[in-house]
């Protein structure tokens, strides 16, 4: 068992890996599992596919996910940190009943749905501007028995994000989204060549991502700036509007805007990952 720094409360992963129980669910595992300098069990997180057997694993282990494929140049989440994202959702919501979630950019994983429907048993409308990642994604939904629980549409317009996609007769408990972090392709490839270099590997694949995944025009805030605005377009279709933010200095302009925008309530709700401290923002109007 590795000891891994504290995630949300719930979260079934602040006690770390358990190699023992994740090679019992999936023996594909056992060509990458190495013991560390400590004598613990353990994989190369430089290592790409080591990192997608070790997640796929988990899935299968602590939440019956028993498929689990998608192309290698897509990113590969990290189970324990989106499961997190989930948890820190089902406290903002509370008591609500019967919660159905939009989440953008679903992705070709569909990992957010996944996660979702496994613990708290809620219904998902995912979406994404990529048809290959939709594809890949429904891929999954079929082979997990999920359709009934898992719906996607495609937004074909990338200077949308909810129009387009939001139907006149829906409502949403909640929205939730993980924003691309980049300005550029050109910048994407320069944050991939650090980690590599912090590595001290020469691997790439490991921080793999198709565009639409790592980067979009402006960065973050341009995204989570047209996120907002667009949210207040459809202010009684959804009862809280979510999105991760990495960068801490966007949170005060997002702030500032939601108040001319007429939300009634925006809060900031921390994330610790590891060494990695993230957060949540929330509004709703």
């Amino acid at each position: 068992m590795n000891k891994k720094p504290s995630f949300h409360p719930n979260n079934i992963h602040n006690s770390g890996y358990n190699f023992e129980t994740l090679l019992k669910a999936n023996l594909a595992l056992k060509e990458f599992v190495v013991k560390n300098n400590y004598g613990n069990l353990t994989v190369d997180f430089s290592d790409p596919k080591a990192v997608k057997e070790l997640n796929r694993s988990l899935l299968l282990a602590d939440y019956q996910i028993k498929t689990w494929e998608f192309p290698d140049e897509n990113l590969c989440p990290p189970i324990p940190g989106r499961v997190d994202y989930i948890h820190y959702l089902k406290d903002l919501l509370k008591d609500e009943k019967d919660i159905s979630v939009l989440d953008i950019g679903t992705g070709a994983t569909c990992i957010y749905p996944l996660l979702g429907v496994a613990v708290y048993d809620w219904t998902f409308v995912g979406t994404d501007i990529d048809l290959d990642s939709l594809d890949s994604a429904q891929d999954i939904i079929d082979d997990n028995d999920l359709d009934a629980k898992i719906k996607l549409r495609q937004q074909f317009d990338e200077n949308n994000i909810l129009t387009g996609v939001i139907e006149s007769d829906d409502v949403f408990t909640a929205t939730m989204c993980n924003p691309p972090f980049y300005k550029s392709a050109e910048e994407a490839r320069g944050a991939n060549r650090r980690k590599t270099r912090n590595l001290g590997t020469n691997t790439v694949r490991n921080f793999a991502g198709n565009n639409n995944e790592l980067w979009y025009v402006g960065g973050e805030k341009a995204f989570l700036h047209n996120y907002l605005y667009q949210s207040s377009l459809y202010k009684k279709q959804a009862i809280w509007f979510t999105s991760l933010v990495s960068k801490k200095e966007n949170i005060e302009s997002l702030e500032k805007s939601a108040n001319k925008l007429g939300v009634q309530e925006f809060k900031v709700i921390p994330m610790h990952q590891g060494n990695k401290v993230t957060r949540i923002v929330a509004w709703r109007f």
